[in-house]
């Protein structure tokens, strides 16, 4: 061999004169570099989801409940609640809701049984909750200042028990509370950050007192703080709610939990890569083994180069070249699968594809080095073959 040319050339034909072999030895480097590739990926493309989910929900979304009092067994927040949050400077916007206990909600006549086993809940909502939620509604409206003053028995139903009740757009629909017929106006979207409002019913204030005899107490408050403050802002709401008071008040950012997720992700991400890279390891035992037995299958083609005149160091050289090729094109290939992985995944789930790019010459890398350190002793030992010695072994 007089060049590097002749060198690649006997190396590729080495590595393609068997094919089979040839797969079994990249299915290592194929799999590890997926598994890294997609690990990075999925992860990144489900906090990618996150952010823009966050970015289009907003951080600011503050929810301050009714704890639990001594002898109190339904606690409620104070009646004038949403005026002492919003005097909170860093408030930019208020809305409670009552839930009603021990109405029946039913979307036709024959579902009694089913529903009482399983209660939906029915809240009474203020008007401006869609814009404090920052949720549109998906058909009709939302309840307004008329259905207030005259008591219209106008309900809105949430995205989830629409679709349960069988909805459809436009639909002139009526549904039961506690006998009492309710016409349905509108249908409010998924609340991402708060999804128990996804399967409730929504009434008027002037309705629940009518129709169910409630006081009018919230039980819960949605709270909007201005950008930057909803920490302080989920601080002060306790006392500012209470005012000395005896009602408890408890209060969480929903956002918060989704963040959590993210972190979850991220030690979900590394798992995964020490899995990758201990699938690289093995995948170069597995190398490592296959080209030992390679060494000793082509030994009588190593016995007449070394009589020709090719040097132990260019025998050397082309196996350790087969090991390379092993490692940049199993590595290769095993990232263009973990890139579809993440791509088809992200696609079914309606995520935003993210490919760490930048990642993957590293990965690749990685696999080539597994392969070189791999191939290294049987291109060594193939090196040491005398020509006498190929053919007692032939």
């Amino acid at each position: 061999m007089r060049s590097l040319g002749d060198l690649l050339g006997v190396a590729w034909a080495g590595f393609t004169s068997r094919r089979s072999r040839t797969v079994l030895i990249m299915l290592g480097p194929i799999v590890g570099v997926a598994a890294m590739v997609a690990a990075v990926g999925l992860t990144e493309s489900a906090k990618g989801n996150l952010k823009q989910e966050l970015a289009k929900l907003g951080t600011t979304l503050i929810v301050a409940s009714a704890g639990t009092s001594f002898g109190q067994q339904n606690p409620t927040l104070p009646s004038n609640a949403v005026s002492r949050a919003s005097a909170v400077s860093t408030v930019t916007g208020a809305a409670a809701t009552a839930e009603l206990s021990g109405v029946i909600a039913l979307p036709d006549v024959g579902a009694t049984n089913y529903y009482q086993a399983f209660p939906v809940p029915v809240q009474a909502a203020d008007l401006n909750l869609p814009s404090v939620l920052q949720v549109p509604m998906t058909d009709g409206r939302w309840l307004d200042n008329a259905d207030l003053a005259d008591g219209a028995r106008a309900a809105v139903l949430g995205s989830g028990l629409a679709q349960q009740y069988g909805y459809l757009q436009g639909e002139v629909r009526s549904i039961s509370l506690n006998n009492v017929n309710y016409g349905v106006v509108g249908v409010l979207a998924p609340v991402a950050l708060e999804p128990q409002l996804d399967n409730a019913v929504f009434v008027t204030e002037t309705d629940a007192k009518n129709d169910f005899g409630t006081n009018g107490d919230p039980t819960t408050l949605y709270v909007r703080a201005a950008n930057g403050t909803t920490q302080e802002t989920a601080n002060a709401l306790p006392t500012a709610i209470n005012l000395g008071g005896t009602q408890a008040v408890t209060t969480q950012v929903p956002s918060d939990a989704l963040q959590a997720s993210a972190q979850a992700n991220k030690t979900l991400q590394r798992t995964a890569l020490f899995a990758g890279i201990l699938a690289l390891a093995v995948g170069g035992l597995g190398i490592a083994n296959v080209m030992s037995i390679s060494v000793i299958q082509r030994s009588s083609e190593i016995g007449i180069r070394r009589a020709v005149g090719h040097t132990r160091s260019q025998i050397a050289s082309q196996f350790l070249l087969e090991a390379l090729f092993v490692g940049v094109i199993g590595g290769a290939i095993g990232a263009a699968l973990g890139a579809a992985i993440v791509i088809a995944t992200s696609k079914a789930l309606g995520w935003v594809v993210v490919l760490a790019y930048s990642q993957m010459p590293l990965w690749i890398g990685l696999a080539v080095l597994v392969s070189a350190v791999a191939g290294l002793s049987p291109s060594i030992k193939a090196a040491r073959l005398e020509p006498l010695e190929t053919l007692r072994l032939t």
